[in-house]
C-alpha cells in the first residue's frame, strides 16, 4: 500500500501537531503478545479457552476461572533462548542469547455456594504473568549500492522553512534532518561542484520550501562501491507486564460467566547504530547514527467470557470471549548522536563532526501520547474423553488497522492525524491454538499444542517518518506469521502439582535499515510518496523456551 501525501496538507498538520514520536512499529510491538503464562497452559498450545481450570484461562477466556472447584495457588519460572539471524545478500550474521525468567504467579479463591442453589460457586482470581518479551539483538552489513539514509535525511529536510537557532525543539523539524545538516551529511551550499544533486525518482533536483536546492554530501550516494559497506546492530529489552483481576460465576454447572479487569506495565528499551563507511574516491569518510528509545507507560481493558455446556451429559463445551481494546498512557523519551567523518564545504577537508541531540535540549526529549489497541475476540471448543483426554481449540481475531493514537491530556485523535493514517498499513490478525492433553495415569500427563497467527503488517509496509519526527531510528522490519510448537509434562498430587512445557517459537521477518521517499509533481503539486527500498534483509527470529510450575490446590 503506497501512502500519498501532499506537501501542504502535511505542513498544515504539523503546525497543529507536536513533534512527532511513534510510529505504527512502535505501537504493533506493544500491543502483540506472546504465548506465556503456565507450563500446562503452554504445553496445551494456549487452546484451554473453553476447557478453563487453569489461572492463566483468566487473560484469554475470564470464565474459564469459574470452572475451579478448590483453591489454587502457582509461580512459575522459565529459560530462554533467543536467535536472531539476518541475511542480506548472502551476509548471514546470527545473534543469540540464553536468559532466565520470573514468568508467572498467581492464586484462585474458590467459594461454593450450594449445591442446590443455581449458582454454585462465585470464584477470585489473580494472576501475574509476562504479556510481551522484547528482548532481541540484531545486526545486518552489506553493500547497499545506490542506496544511503542520508537520502532519507535530505528528504525529510524539504519540508523546512527555517532551521532558525534551535531546531532541535523546534515542532517543524525532524530530528534526522537537523543531525544529517549539522554533521555535514547533506547540504544546500552550492559552492562546490562536485556535490551530488539529490533528485526524485524521476531525475528533478529536490528543493526545500524556500525553493533552495539539496545536495547529497560526496561519498553518500557515489561512495557506496563495491567495497563501501553499511552496517547495523540494535538492541531490544523489556517487556510488558500484565496484572489481571477476575471473578467468575459457576451456574448449574453448565454455564459460567467470567470478567477480568486488566492492568499492564509498559518497559520498553531500544538501543540501535547505523554506519555507513564509503571506499573508493571517498575512503575514509562516513558516518555512525545512534538513537536510543524508550517507551514506558501503563494501560488497562476488560475482558468478558461465557463457558456454555449445551448438553446436560455431554462434556463438550463452546467458550466465547470479548477483550476491549486495551487504553494506554505512554511517555516517548529519546535521544540520538552523529559521529561523522566526511569533507567540509567550509574548511575544504575531511572533518569528524560530533553532534548529540542531548547537548542541544539539555537531555532527551520526551514526549507523551495515548494508545487504544484492538478489540479481541475469541470463539473456543473444549472436549473431554473419559478421564483421560482433554482436548481444547480455539480462534481470536484481532484488527490491528484499528488501532489510535490519542492526545495525552483530552483523550482526541486530532494531534495525531498523521500517525493515524498510517494504521491501514496493518491488518487484521487471525491466531489459531490447538491443544490436548493424555493423561497416562491419574497423576501423570502428556501434553502438546500448536499456535499459528498471520501476519501483523501489509508485504508493502514501510516506518513512515514525516518531516517533523523525532526518530532517527529509520529501521523496519515486517513481520510474518508466527508458530509456536508445544509439549510438556505434568504431575497432579493430593495437593501439590508441578508442570514442565517446552516452546519453540518461530516466525520471519523482511528488514530494511531505512526507507527513501519521493517528491512528485503534478499539476503543479508536490506529492510525497514511497521511492525506493534497499535490498531486503531476510531475518529468521526463534526462541525456545522451558516453564516450569509449581503450584497447590486445597
Amino acid at each position: 500500500m503506497k501512502k500519498i501525501i501532499t506537501l501542504a496538507t502535511l505542513g498544515l498538520m504539523i503546525t497543529a501537531a507536536p513533534i512527532v514520536a511513534q510510529t505504527v512499529y512502535d505501537a504493533a510491538k506493544i500491543t502483540n503478545k506472546d504465548l506465556n503464562g503456565t507450563a500446562r497452559f503452554v504445553g496445551m498450545g494456549g487452546a484451554m479457552g473453553a476447557l478453563g481450570g487453569d489461572i492463566s484461562t483468566i487473560g484469554t477466556n475470564p470464565a474459564g476461572i469459574g470452572i475451579y472447584r478448590s483453591n489454587d495457588a502457582m509461580v512459575s519460572f522459565g529459560l530462554s533462548a533467543y536467535g536472531t539471524e539476518s541475511n542480506y545478500m548472502g551476509n548471514k550474521i546470527n545473534s543469540d542469547k540464553v536468559r532466565a525468567s520470573f514468568d508467572n504467579a498467581g492464586f484462585v479463591l474458590a467459594t461454593k455456594i450450594g449445591n442446590a442453589t443455581t449458582l454454585r460457586y462465585v470464584n477470585f482470581g489473580f494472576n501475574y504473568h509476562r504479556a510481551k518479551s522484547f528482548y532481541k539483538n540484531m545486526s545486518m552489513k552489506g553493500n547497499l549500492g545506490d542506496h544511503s539514509q542520508t537520502f532519507q535525511m535530505a528528504e525529510q529536510a524539504t519540508g523546512i522553512t527555517d532551521w532558525g537557532n534551535y531546531p532541535y525543539d523546534d515542532n517543524n523539524i525532524g530530528w534526522l534532518s537537523v543531525l544529517g545538516y549539522d554533521s555535514w551529511l547533506i547540504s544546500n551550499l552550492t559552492t562546490k561542484v562536485t556535490d551530488v544533486p539529490y533528485k526524485d525518482k524521476n531525475g528533478n533536483q529536490i528543493y526545500n520550501i524556500n525553493g533552495e536546492p539539496l545536495y547529497e554530501m560526496p561519498g553518500s550516494f557515489y561512495g557506496m562501491t563495491e567495497n563501501g559497506l553499511a552496517n547495523f546492530r540494535s538492541e531490544e529489552r523489556g517487556g510488558v507486564d500484565q496484572y489481571d483481576f477476575n471473578i467468575s460465576f459457576n451456574i448449574s454447572d453448565r454455564v459460567y460467566l467470567g470478567m477480568t479487569i486488566g492492568a499492564y506495565a509498559v518497559n520498553y528499551d531500544k538501543y540501535s547504530i547505523y554506519s555507513e563507511n564509503y571506499s573508493g574516491d571517498y575512503t575514509g569518510e562516513g558516518y555512525d547514527l545512534v538513537s536510543m528509545n524508550k517507551i514506558n507507560g501503563s494501560g488497562f481493558d476488560l475482558k468478558f467470557g461465557a463457558i456454555v455446556r449445551p448438553f446436560e451429559y455431554s462434556p463438550f463445551r463452546i467458550g466465547l470471549a470479548v477483550h476491549t481494546p486495551t487504553y494506554y498512557k505512554l511517555d516517548y523519551k529519546t535521544s540520538a548522536y552523529v559521529l561523522s567523518d566526511v569533507y567540509s564545504e567550509v574548511t575544504g577537508k575531511i572533518e569528524p563532526h560530533d553532534i548529540y541531540t542531548s547537548d542541544m535540549i539539555e537531555g532527551d526529549m520526551i514526549r507523551q501520547f495515548r494508545l487504544q489497541t484492538p478489540w479481541t475476540y475469541n470463539v473456543s471448543l473444549g472436549y473431554t474423553i473419559g478421564r483421560n483426554w482433554a482436548l481444547g481449540a480455539e480462534y481470536e481475531y484481532q484488527d490491528y488497522s484499528s488501532m489510535k493514537f490519542k492526545n495525552p491530556d483530552d483523550g482526541y485523535s486530532d494531534m495525531f492525524e498523521y500517525e493515524n493514517s498510517t494504521t491501514p498499513m496493518m491488518k487484521g490478525v487471525s491466531t489459531i491454538r490447538l491443544g490436548a492433553e493424555y493423561k497416562v495415569i491419574p497423576q501423570f500427563a502428556l501434553r502438546a499444542g500448536y499456535n499459528y497467527s498471520t501476519a501483523i503488517f501489509n508485504s508493502d509496509a514501510y516506518k513512515d517518518l514525516p518531516i517533523n519526527s523525532i526518530q532517527t531510528d529509520t529501521d523496519f522490519a515486517n513481520t510474518k506469521a508466527l508458530s509456536n510448537y508445544t509439549l510438556g509434562i505434568g504431575y497432579r498430587g493430593s495437593m501439590f502439582y508441578a508442570d514442565l512445557a517446552y516452546k519453540f517459537s518461530s516466525y520471519k521477518e523482511d528488514f530494511y535499515p531505512f526507507v527513501e521517499m519521493d517528491h512528485v509533481i503534478e499539476n503543479g503539486i508536490t506529492y510525497r510518496t514511497l521511492g525506493a527500498l534497499p535490498d531486503v534483509t531476510k531475518v529468521k527470529n526463534t526462541r525456545s523456551q522451558v516453564l516450569l510450575t509449581l503450584g497447590v490446590r486445597f
